[in-house]
Formats: C-alpha cells, sequence, structure tokens
C-alpha cells in the first residue's frame, strides 16, 4: 500500500496541472460617456420657425454620490447650488464640443456641472435625487446634460 500512495499523488497533482486553465487578469471597462450641450434663447417650437441648435458646452462635471434636493444649499437661480454636502467622487473636463467619458465603478451617482464656484443640474428623479445616473457592470451609461440657464421655453 505504501508504494501506492506517492503514485496517487503523482498523479493527482500532475492531472490538476494538465486541467488547470490560465487566468487572465483583465480590467473591466465602465462608467459613464456623454456630452454637455447649452440651449439659449426662446426654445419655443414655432410653427415655419427652425429651431436653434444647440451647441456643445466645455465645462467641468463633478461627480457626487446619489445627491438629494436636501442635501443642497440651492442659490436664488434655479437648477444652481451653492453647496452640496455628499461626497465628491470624482470630476472630468468636457472637451471644446461637451464630450466626456469617465470610468467608475458600479454604482449610482449625481452629475453635476460646474458654474464657476456654483453647480448647476436640472435633471431629478421621483425622490428628489439631482443628475442621477447608474454605472452598471461592464457598460457605459450614456448622459446627455442640457445648461439651459439663458433659455426661455
Amino acid at each position: 500500500m505504501k508504494p501506492l500512495f506517492p503514485l496517487i499523488v503523482t498523479t493527482t497533482i500532475l492531472t490538476s496541472c494538465l486541467f488547470t486553465k490560465k487566468l487572465s487578469i483583465t480590467s473591466a471597462s465602465q462608467g459613464i460617456k456623454g456630452y454637455v450641450i447649452e440651449n439659449q434663447g426662446n426654445r419655443m417650437p414655432m410653427k415655419g420657425i427652425q429651431q436653434k441648435i444647440s451647441i456643445g458646452f466645455a465645462c467641468t462635471i463633478l461627480v457626487y454620490e446619489p445627491t438629494s434636493i436636501n442635501e443642497t444649499i440651492p442659490n436664488n437661480i434655479s437648477n444652481v447650488y451653492e453647496i452640496i454636502r455628499t461626497k465628491l467622487v470624482k470630476l472630468v473636463d468636457t472637451d471644446s464640443s461637451g464630450h466626456f467619458s469617465m470610468d467608475l465603478p458600479v454604482g449610482k451617482y449625481s452629475l453635476f456641472i460646474r458654474l464657476g464656484n456654483k453647480y448647476y443640474a436640472n435633471l431629478f428623479n421621483q425622490y428628489n435625487q439631482i443628475g442621477l445616473f447608474e454605472v452598471l457592470p461592464n457598460k457605459y451609461t450614456e448622459a446627455k446634460l442640457t445648461l439651459s440657464r439663458a433659455a426661455t421655453y
């Protein structure tokens, strides 16, 4: 029985080496990508008048943990905030045409546009969370942010 034990151990080790898969380490790409546009002037649709074209807006996007309206100090101007009380996760600059892309872990995030020392966001969900976007595993969430502070509707 003693000579059989080393043979079984050796066979088991060799067999496990033959069937072991090589693991490859890959980093999953996921996050948020999109663009920022600015609407200006009269945006009311009128018969016979062509709508003004929205233009890309170069700016800085601030990514925060999910933020509700009661976690901010609003400004007197609609959709502008003085202070955001949730944790800043990331900053990203858009290119000259307003496009941006950023890698982020899976989760939900509130996106704001920096305007000097203030913050702008005009998207809300039913729970009064501001500019909320969700990042799913191995996917980029599309985000279209519209700055409409100089537009009338």
